[in-house]
């Protein structure tokens, strides 16, 4: 009998990884939707037994997906896919009526099991025929690394949140070429502060080569100094000693991530501080001296409880993009 399967996820890499990922013999229809919406419409209309949802999706998350399956009373046995795996994120998917979690990058075998657990999926050992034309267009360098980000985002997210026991909000990373004149004005764009500190750090491996930068704005030192457990006679610490902790933890922690997909384990270069408490056109001053364009990631980080904002930006070198294409492509072939 023919398992009807619905994979909802923004990105197309991420669904092209998991209809990939499915085991080769089990007989399934597979229907694919772009973000919440078109899922709920499709659920909606057609019958589906396994849907298969990210969580951090624009327009309607995952979390609004599960909860409008339960006010609408649509039957579907639901596996959340997501590379958020805050313990937090793992109790709300479980109390809006999610069966199982499944981490990305997701892994082949683990993900078999957990369907043959679930009595979903039986081993027959003939390779089922399957129409895989909904997945076979290109898919750019652009989102690509936006899919690499969000699972690395995640894992780091994680990684922060045991660390500090606190829950991180997971936005949507973006990925664009920019000129090198467009870096504060897209800054400004993503917050209104006017004043900010920042840190910055370079990376290289396997002639993929860029630096980090972590922008604080509105952010509490005494605040980021009590999530860092400093005892209470360090937690007037300097400012520039927080900062610094708080980079280095995120800058390892998301290059890691970045770096486990690419297959490539980069080398991490002295941290700096670019400026305390000062205007972005200052704080970058550096960086808009040079010219050209070059491919940039931004994250926006929030704790809000703890007062803690902050923008992360992976600046990749000129050239790169290049090498980066080329060891996409071999990735995923």
């Amino acid at each position: 009998m023919t398992t009807r399967i619905l994979i909802c996820d923004d990105s197309a890499l991420a669904r092209k990884h998991l209809v990939s990922a499915l085991p080769a013999d089990w007989d399934v229809s597979i229907q694919l939707a772009k973000d919440g919406n078109e899922a709920l419409a499709h659920l909606q209309h057609h019958p589906v037994d396994v849907l298969f949802l990210d969580l951090n999706m624009p327009k309607l998350d995952g979390y609004q997906v599960l909860a409008a399956i339960n006010e609408r009373k649509l039957e579907v046995f639901t596996l959340v896919v997501s590379a958020d795996i805050q313990p937090k994120a793992l109790q709300q998917v479980t109390a809006l009526g999610a069966m199982a979690f499944i981490k990305k990058p997701i892994v082949t075998q683990e993900l078999a099991s957990l369907l043959a657990d679930y009595g979903l999926y039986r081993p027959t050992g003939q390779v089922a025929a399957r129409d895989l034309s909904k997945v076979a267009a290109p898919i750019s360098l652009e989102e690509q690394l936006q899919e690499l980000a969000n699972v690395a985002m995640g894992q780091a997210s994680s990684l922060l949140a045991q660390l500090l026991g606190s829950f991180i909000y997971q936005p949507i990373p973006k990925v664009s070429f920019l000129e090198r004149s467009e870096l504060t004005m897209t800054l400004s764009a993503l917050s209104s502060h006017k004043e900010y500190s920042g840190v910055c750090q370079g990376f290289i491996g396997s002639g993929i080569a860029g630096e980090a930068l972590l922008l604080f704005s509105d952010t509490s030192n005494e605040a980021m100094a009590q999530l860092l457990h400093y005892d209470h006679q360090e937690a007037i610490a300097p400012e520039v000693e927080v900062l610094m902790d708080m980079s280095n933890i995120l800058f390892g922690a998301f290059l890691k991530g970045l770096g486990e997909q690419l297959d490539i384990r980069f080398g991490l270069g002295q941290p700096s501080l670019l400026g305390n408490q000062e205007q972005l056109t200052a704080l970058l001053r550096h960086h808009q001296r040079q010219t050209g364009s070059f491919l940039c990631i931004e994250i926006p980080y929030l704790l809000e409880q703890e007062r803690i904002n902050c923008n992360l930006l992976i600046i990749f070198a000129q050239g790169t993009a290049v090498r980066l294409e080329k060891r996409l492509a071999y990735l995923t072939e």
